[in-house]
């Protein structure tokens, strides 16, 4: 069983991702923005965090860096219906490991987190 951090600001997709990767064993803590984000990071740490791109404030690319920044070894898996080539690029070279595209399903949630959690080992 693994913590995952799910970063989200919609409720629906926190509570749809909680559900999937609960259902697949693993224990879950939610953050809406950025900051709840690495505030609940340095404080419990987790095993993988799935990372919105688009949030107010501060976008999840940045909120990749400044994770990293805390953390090299960090874990990140980026959540988006961004599907642009581009923007898949920006958040591997900030440092995420995989990318799950919306709408997704709970095998497609559960094979990249399982994937992630295997790398480096």
């Amino acid at each position: 069983m693994a913590t995952v951090l799910v970063v989200d600001d919609s409720e629906f997709m926190r509570r749809v991702l909680k559900n999937i990767l609960e259902g697949g064993g693993h224990k879950v803590r939610e953050a809406k923005n950025a900051e709840e984000a690495l505030d609940l990071f340095k404080r419990f740490g987790a095993d993988v965090i799935t990372m919105d791109i688009v949030m107010p404030e501060t976008d999840g690319i940045e909120t990749v860096k400044r994770l990293k920044e805390a953390d090299q070894k960090v874990k990140i898996i980026m959540v988006s219906a961004l599907g642009h080539q581009k923007t898949v690029m920006r958040a591997l070279e900030a440092g995420a490991m995989d990318f799950i595209m919306k709408p997704f399903t709970s095998d497609d949630v559960l094979e990249s987190v399982n994937a992630v959690l295997q790398m480096g080992r």
